[in-house]
């Protein structure tokens, strides 16, 4: 396998020209071992093991095909592939990290439309992919469904009595502040929220059916105030100083100085990946994402994650290959294999998923994994990509104490109806 890991935009371009010395003009790219050469875009490549278990896999059935990965740092990924599109990068293909994303550039004519590849697949298969649907054409195919749930320390929790597959936000508040101890650098927080809005934001939207995209967002304003008390009480880490010190979410929970984490299912893969290597000894649990109101269904939040086509692909036919393969029973059962929720779904790939050594799996586990519904992070909508700038933008300024929840709710609704066509 000849592998380079590109870092960033720089790193991409680099690749890029290296790649053009193998084939030349715009034929397909070609390694010195005759093997077509495939970049794919992604992002913490070493961190994320469902890339390199998908990369394995997929050359192990298409001997012919080097998969080479463009790593991008997760933070930065938007940014930067927004930035090669523009300038017209040929990278393969591109993960796509959300339905926001994806509108985006497939709006702008940037992704290269897999509707044939779509049409191959059985959609009754599937939770995920009628987002990508764009006025009946598609431009990526998912191959992973992801859902937010609440990671707990077992040990830490182990005397709180709390009953974790019924909890409500409030109690969820209370528990937080009873579980934080210490000071300084030996505080451990009751819990901890990483600096993406989503947490607050969609929450808000998927529970009491709030509108992200429609202009007015006074149901956010509880989940506000729930995380600035929080912040008050020192039971959750500022979100200043977690964006400010780039404090990562798995360094909270997997060093245990956070007992509860608000996280998708994506985070299971890696927990149980480095309890094998010995890199983390927490004993972690899943849960329900807590609900408003106690008693009723579950409710929460999620984004299937895909692979596109660019529409500038060096090698578009082994790009959809490698999508459609993705995306299928065979990619699926690659990932599920190592505790990835795949977009495609059979009652086998469940047995395989809940089946993998070291996946938590007890009762709270199993209700935790089967939510009464999900509601998609953010809507598919031309608007899409334009407000969630401004949400991010006044959020942040509400998280930093630069305006009130009110002012900030009240600038985000101007914003949005003055700004967004």
């Amino acid at each position: 396998m000849n592998r380079r890991l590109a870092a960033g935009l720089a790193a991409a371009t680099a690749l890029a020209l290296a790649v053009t010395g193998c084939g030349g003009g715009d034929d397909p790219a070609v390694g010195s071992d005759g093997r077509e050469i495939l970049t794919v875009a992604l992002w913490n490549y070493e961190n994320t093991p469902e890339f390199k278990t998908l990369i394995e896999a997929f050359e192990a059935a298409h001997p012919d095909i080097d998969v080479e990965p463009v790593d991008i740092l997760a933070d930065d990924y938007a940014e930067k592939v927004t930035t090669m599109l523009a300038g017209g990068d040929r990278t393969d293909v591109l993960t796509m990290k959300n339905v926001t994303d994806y509108s985006r550039y497939a709006l702008r004519g940037q992704l290269a439309s897999v509707a044939d590849e779509a049409g191959t697949l059985d959609q009754s298969k599937y939770l995920s992919l009628e987002p990508f649907n764009l006025d009946g054409d598609y431009f990526a195919l998912p191959y992973r469904q992801d859902f937010w749930v609440l990671y707990y320390n077992k040990t830490l929790l182990a005397d709180s009595g709390a009953d974790l597959a019924n909890l409500t936000w409030a109690e969820y508040a209370d528990l937080a502040k009873e579980l934080t101890s210490g000071s300084g650098q030996d505080t451990v927080y009751g819990t901890y929220h990483h600096t993406w809005r989503s947490i607050i934001h969609s929450t808000a939207a998927a529970q009491t059916g709030g509108d992200l995209v429609g202009g007015d967002y006074g149901f956010i304003k509880d989940r506000y105030d729930m995380v600035l008390d929080l912040q008050t009480a020192g039971a959750t880490m500022p979100w200043a100083t977690a964006s400010t010190q780039k404090v990562q979410y798995h360094t909270m929970f997997a060093t245990e100085k956070a007992a509860m984490l608000p996280m998708g299912t994506w985070y299971a893969a890696r927990l149980i990946e480095e309890k094998k290597a010995g890199t983390t000894t927490v004993d972690w649990g899943i849960a329900p994402l807590p609900q408003v109101a106690e008693g009723g269904p579950v409710t929460t939040f999620g984004s299937p994650t895909a692979f596109a086509v660019n529409n500038k692909a060096r090698n578009a036919e082994a790009a959809r290959t490698f999508v459609a393969w993705a995306a299928g029973p065979d990619g699926a059962a690659a990932i599920a294999k190592i505790g990835v929720f795949p977009a495609y779904s059979d009652e086998t790939i469940t047995e395989t998923y809940f089946g993998v050594e070291g996946m938590t799996n007890d009762e709270v586990a199993q209700k935790a994994f089967q939510p009464d519904e999900v509601v998609l992070e953010m809507p598919v909508d031309e608007r899409s990509s334009d407000v969630d700038t401004i949400l991010t933008e006044e959020h942040e300024l509400i998280m930093i104490g630069e305006r009130t929840v009110d002012a900030g709710l009240a600038e985000m609704a101007e914003r949005v109806n003055s700004e967004v066509d």
